[in-house]
């Protein structure tokens, strides 16, 4: 495909097609929202990168991309509605000799909160939870931003904070959330934000989703 690298890939799509969908992969048999797409990538940005497999579809049958205009949409979700604009690469590959899968690779984000400008004007930042692309905890969001302005070695951990990661060292595995911390330690809320911002910032902070919705946990290390 024009300006697009190629080369035979058979087994190699096919090695990735059997891994299924999941953190790092999603499959698109087509192309048609560029803002979908832009949460797919502001998904991937903001956990370890991914890749999105066009011309595949959801249930792993390998159809072959159907449009070249499939990586002109990928790239205006890109540059258009992610904020900071990513870097996306495409390689093509044969499969078969007559079909062609496209492999759109998200690089994992330099600068995050990636977020998407939505239909309603805000800006929304995603990460991706297995094979699905979660809105991110607003904790992780502000934990993001702090780190990206705070100084090297400005943030620190306080008593307080040193409570918090102790309990949650100690609490089940499904986790807590910020107010069950509150009261458990007799803190306020809003303290206990302030604090948990600084710990997300840190890296000293585990979102796990369960489906519903985040919990966290202490990161392991």
């Amino acid at each position: 495909m024009k300006d697009i690298p190629s080369s035979p890939g058979g087994r190699k799509i096919r090695a990735w097609v059997a891994e299924g969908e999941h953190e790092l992969q999603d499959f698109k048999l087509t192309i048609s929202d560029a803002r979908k797409i832009a949460r797919s990538i502001s998904a991937f940005a903001n956990r370890g990168g991914g890749r999105l497999l066009i011309g595949v579809k959801d249930n792993g049958v390998i159809a072959g991309v159907r449009n070249e205009e499939d990586v002109f949409v990928v790239e205006q979700a890109a540059s258009r509605y992610c904020s900071p604009a990513q870097d996306v690469s495409f390689h093509a590959y044969t499969v078969d000799t007559h079909v062609t899968v496209i492999v759109a690779s998200v690089p994992e984000a330099l600068e995050r909160p990636v977020e998407v400008l939505e239909a309603d004007g805000q800006k929304r930042a995603y990460v991706r939870v297995a094979d699905e692309n979660i809105l991110a905890h607003p904790l992780m969001v502000r934990g993001w931003r702090l780190r990206a302005r705070s100084a090297p070695g400005a943030l620190s951990i306080g008593r307080d904070e040193s409570r918090i990661l102790s309990y949650l060292a100690e609490i089940p595995e499904h986790g807590v959330d910020e107010r069950d911390i509150a009261v458990a330690l007799h803190l306020s809320l809003a303290g206990v934000n302030r604090m948990l911002e600084s710990l997300a910032a840190l890296g000293l902070l585990n979102f796990t989703f369960d489906g519903t919705r985040f919990r966290l946990a202490p990161t392991s290390l």
